[in-house]
């Protein structure tokens, strides 16, 4: 069976997620994060992708990016796997792959939902019950994006730039914005979206992703929404 294609356009933000094999761990300790965040950074750099927001996650990794060749965001992960797998495997004594298969990605309708795949990405160690305030963990970019924090890994996305006119003014309107409450539809809907590689917006973008592309994008899984209390591995 032929793989679904990916629905990823020019300088659209795509939200990627990349989960360990079996939803076992993939960072161990705080040297596995700061090594994988150093090759992300290669990445971003080396196939011209924007990171935006990120999370890691014990067992997946939550990436918010976009980049003006499509094709280089598939390249982003693969450059990270090619580094980061032979490290973890012989720091472990471990053989084999890391990663369950293909990552899942969906590309983001900017004008409604970027700002709340952000705010999603960040607050997965919150409803994973790992810390009660997206600041208090260490391995996002929550830091950032709401305390101006330098972090060399990301670049503003122009929508988040258009918060404020400095860096103070967009940083404080970024974390009013974690005061509005992400309802259970809606993070279905995002996990949803990625699931199944279908973009996350409204019909009209859509039918502008299927227009550009030449292809029809399908519909995401109309599925209950999630029960709150997830464990650490069931949160996407």
């Amino acid at each position: 069976m032929p793989r679904k294609p990916r629905f990823f356009l020019p300088d659209v933000p795509i939200h990627m997620v990349i989960r360990g094999n079996s939803r076992k761990v993939i960072f161990a300790e705080a040297d596995d994060y700061h090594a994988y965040l150093g090759w992300l950074k290669e990445g971003a750099e080396t196939h011209a992708c924007q990171i935006h927001a990120y999370v890691l996650m014990s067992n997946h990794v939550h990436l918010l990016i976009s980049a003006s060749n499509p094709a280089n965001l598939s390249k982003l992960p693969q450059h990270v796997g090619r580094k980061y797998v032979p490290y973890f495997n012989h720091k472990y004594g471990r053989s084999g792959t890391l990663w369950e298969g293909r990552f899942k990605a969906s590309s983001i309708d900017s004008e409604r939902y970027l700002l709340t795949c952000y705010r999603y990405i960040e607050l997965n160690p919150v409803r994973a019950s790992m810390v009660e305030k997206p600041d208090e963990y260490r391995w996002s970019s929550y830091r950032a994006n709401a305390y101006g924090r330098t972090n060399p890994i990301l670049t503003p996305h122009p929508l988040y730039l258009a918060l404020g006119k400095d860096s103070k003014q967009r940083a404080r309107r970024y974390r009013e914005g974690f005061k509005e409450v992400l309802d259970d539809k809606l993070i279905h809907d995002i996990r949803a979206s990625v699931q199944t590689g279908t973009p996350l917006g409204n019909d009209r973008f859509k039918a502008e992703v299927e227009r550009l592309l030449g292809v029809k994008v399908g519909h995401a899984h109309r599925g209950r929404p999630s029960k709150k209390g997830n464990t650490v591995e069931s949160i996407s």
